[in-house]
């Protein structure tokens, strides 16, 4: 798969193209994030699905990815992000490009609702364990973000049945211990 291909659909070599699947969707919390990023289109990934597995502080429940599973799909959001966007996300996610990280970058193929392709990475898991259900909490956030950004109905139907359990403590919990990395890595004068 040709990644840069994408570079020039799109316009600047100094971007990157990030699908998000899951609360990342939200603009309220991409906003967070990142200081400019830009929301492309809504797109597909075909045979994977969304699931969950091992421990999200945050939310109290299981953390979001994708895995394979021919025939299903998983929508979200095509992001352009600038590199300082991407850096502060990768903090964020605990996305590390040495596979130590929560997350690791996964080159992709997405179709947007046109049927036209894109190319992006996404994050994924890599160790994926017995599957923890989300936080209820959770889920209701990933269900308004999918609505938000205009999800096809049958896939809001699948979210909303997607089984999950109560937080045990208040949720979102901030992330404290990158609060003031995060700040100063994002530059929102100069993210443009």
């Amino acid at each position: 798969m040709d990644i840069t291909a994408s570079f020039d659909r799109y316009g600047r070599k100094d971007r990157q193209y990030y699908f998000a699947y899951g609360s990342n969707m939200h603009p309220a919390q991409i906003s967070t994030r990142c200081a400019a990023p830009r929301a492309v289109c809504t797109a597909c990934l075909a045979d994977h699905k969304l699931a969950f597995h091992g421990r999200n502080r945050v939310w109290d429940g299981g953390m979001a990815t994708v895995v394979p599973a021919q025939g299903r799909e998983v929508w979200g959001v095509l992001y352009e992000l600038g590199f300082g966007d991407s850096l502060s996300l990768d903090l964020w996610c605990s996305a590390r490009l040495d596979g130590g990280g929560a997350y690791f970058h996964y080159p992709v193929l997405v179709r947007d609702g046109a049927g036209e392709e894109h190319a992006a990475v996404l994050y994924k898991k890599d160790v994926l364990g017995t599957p923890v259900p989300p936080s209820s909490e959770h889920m209701a956030f990933i269900l308004e973000a999918a609505r938000m950004r205009s999800l096809p109905p049958r896939y809001l139907q699948i979210l909303e049945k997607m089984e999950s359990t109560p937080a045990r403590y208040d949720v979102p919990r901030e992330a404290k211990q990158l609060h003031g990395v995060l700040v100063e890595a994002t530059c929102h004068e100069c993210a443009g």
